[in-house]
């Protein structure tokens, strides 16, 4: 099969990484994988044998996702939007896909409703129409009115076979953050969690005993990374690991090594072999995004989230409930957030009982190529 992925990213890179995830579990079964990304540029993730095109970006300031900004942080007007529908629906039409698959869209993104209706339009127009799924996470941003909702069941009823749940519905049915009618729900396909294998351990022991702190890839993390430093200055005898992303990560990291004195702090860019760090991390401390959660889960870090809750954000905060039972696993919410509380929550979990590797419902990539196969063949 042919199989295109559509995703904007706009904070972070959570939903590309998510979406090359499941572009690598198509290339896995023999598919031909075309990724169509929105967002900033994100060199350090895998895309090795798909083809991956990059629209004209945008980004976010991190608290008004409507307010779209190009690379250069200028508001995007309505030819820069245009540009990209255009390249998009292009993309559509030249490949030509077996399925086409929109990450986010209809639940999220409604501020990109032109270019992603645009293409589901360019779609259905072609000589065969391809199989049309959505991909979300376990967590939506609950609708701010049923207007919206509704509007989001029309659009899938309209142009959708089925909606990929990348989650584990006996853990975290789609219930919890969306109002699921008995409309929508026939749609629903619960994927499990998906997540890349879980990681080895360094060959090098990189990050061995230390405390590893990562805040996604903008702006927004800074204040993580500066209760980081203050908290270190607490913990004398543990190294802390900041690794800071973005565009602008230098000049961050500048600004931030200003405040390090003789703390036992590393300053430095997000590194691709993360993920092998965390198994030999005295602890991490992060957001509580998506993939960050599996990662902790399957590492069996312990671990302080600090979920992201500007502009009314909800998503990670639900999250965080949801693992705040565990041992070895502290939510520390962004209004409480100094270098005394995070040192504190460090010490705690490093303390706590040491929580077994989670290993079961984390291929959910592999379980959607299945259920995308078998829609493909009954349509």
């Amino acid at each position: 099969m042919k199989v295109m992925i559509v995703v904007t990213h706009l904070l972070g890179t959570g939903h590309l990484s998510r979406a090359l995830t499941l572009g690598r579990a198509f290339l896995r079964a023999g598919h031909e994988t075309f990724v169509v990304s929105g967002g900033m540029p994100a060199p350090q993730l895998d895309s090795a044998g798909m083809t991956l095109l990059g629209l004209p970006p945008l980004r976010s300031d991190g608290t008004d996702f409507t307010r779209l900004l190009t690379q250069t942080g200028d508001v995007a007007d309505m030819a820069y939007l245009k540009a990209r529908a255009t390249a998009l629906v292009e993309a559509v039409q030249s490949f030509a896909p077996d399925v086409l698959i929109t990450e986010l869209f209809p639940f999220g993104r409604r501020s990109l409703r032109d270019e992603f209706t645009a293409a589901l339009d360019a779609a259905h127009g072609l000589r065969r129409r391809p199989l049309v799924l959505g991909s979300i996470r376990d967590i939506l941003a609950p609708p701010s009115k049923p207007s919206k909702a509704e509007r989001t069941e029309e659009i899938v009823s309209r142009y959708y076979d089925g909606i990929l749940v990348h989650s584990d519905e006996t853990v975290v049915p789609l219930d919890i953050s969306w109002p699921v009618t008995d409309g929508l729900r026939p749609y629903l396909h619960y994927t499990g969690f998906v997540a890349p294998p879980a990681p080895m351990a360094h060959p090098d022991a990189v990050g061995d005993g230390e405390v590893l702190v990562s805040a996604g890839g903008g702006s927004v993390g800074q204040p993580i990374f500066r209760a980081a430093i203050e908290a270190a200055q607490k913990m004398p005898n543990r190294r802390w690991r900041l690794l800071v992303g973005g565009q602008d990560a230098r000049a961050r990291i500048d600004q931030l090594q200003q405040q390090v004195g003789d703390a036992p702090v590393t300053l430095e860019s997000v590194r691709p072999d993360f993920r092998q760090m965390l198994p030999l991390a005295a602890a991490s401390v992060s957001m509580c995004g998506y993939n960050t959660a599996l990662d902790i889960l399957q590492c069996g870090t312990p671990a302080v989230f600090i979920p992201f809750d500007d502009g009314k954000e909800v998503e990670q905060s639900l999250r965080g409930q949801s693992l705040s039972d565990l041992s070895a696993i502290a939510v520390l919410p962004s209004r409480e957030l100094n270098g005394e509380a995070l040192a504190w929550a460090v010490a705690e979990v490093i303390s706590d009982p040491k929580r077994p590797v989670s290993t079961e419902g984390f291929d959910g990539a592999a379980r959607s190529v299945e259920i995308a196969t078998q829609l493909r063949e009954q349509a």
